[in-house]
């Protein structure tokens, strides 16, 4: 597990996201949703590989723009999010990683510019019965004045990103599994 040096993000509580055991920070939104996308190493290593490479953001339709192909810690990301050509940037910046056997994922925090002050973990990870789920747990408050408008439409639409990166993350392992299969 990685953490970057310090860096431009907009909240005191780097790394809050990071353990599933740890209590989510006062003061913020928080989301916890875990969901089953798979079975297997293979399962583990196709939806690992789709975090990490962003595969999963573009395919739950958000436009990404990274320093780097890969989440590792300190990597500046833009995520674009919204609707047809409606989209708002969020800067963020990767503050921890995890690369395998078992967990894959990392966790971004805000940045200044975002409409958000927070953290958000993606992770993969396979259970001892081989079961492959994934999490994200966040937490968030809106940092401008039109943000704070939005009232409870942020949170909910930081709960309907979570269940679009499961069921991308789903797709990915039933295509890399038809593959699997197809090659045998």
């Amino acid at each position: 597990m990685n953490r970057p040096r310090a860096t431009d993000l907009n909240y005191p509580e780097t790394g809050a996201s990071t353990s599933p055991d740890r209590p989510l920070p006062g003061g913020y939104h928080h989301l916890r949703h875990r969901a089953l996308i798979g079975h297997g190493r293979a399962a583990l290593e196709a939806a690992g590989a789709a975090v990490l490479d962003w595969r999963m953001h573009r395919a739950a339709g958000v436009r990404i723009a990274a320093e780097a192909t890969r989440a590792t810690p300190g990597t500046a990301v833009t995520c674009a999010i919204g609707l047809g050509p409606v989209r708002a940037a969020a800067p963020c910046r990767v503050i921890w990683s995890a690369d395998g056997p078992d967990r894959f994922g990392f966790a971004y925090g805000t940045r200044r510019g975002h409409l958000a002050v927070g953290e958000e973990t993606f992770l993969v990870e396979m259970g001892p019965d081989k079961a492959v789920w994934f999490t994200v747990n966040a937490f968030s408050r809106p940092d401008r004045w039109f943000a704070h408008l939005a009232g409870p439409l942020l949170p909910l639409g930081q709960r309907l990103f979570a269940r679009r990166c499961a069921r991308a993350l789903t797709r990915i392992v039933a295509v890399a599994e038809q593959r699997a299969s197809a090659g045998r």
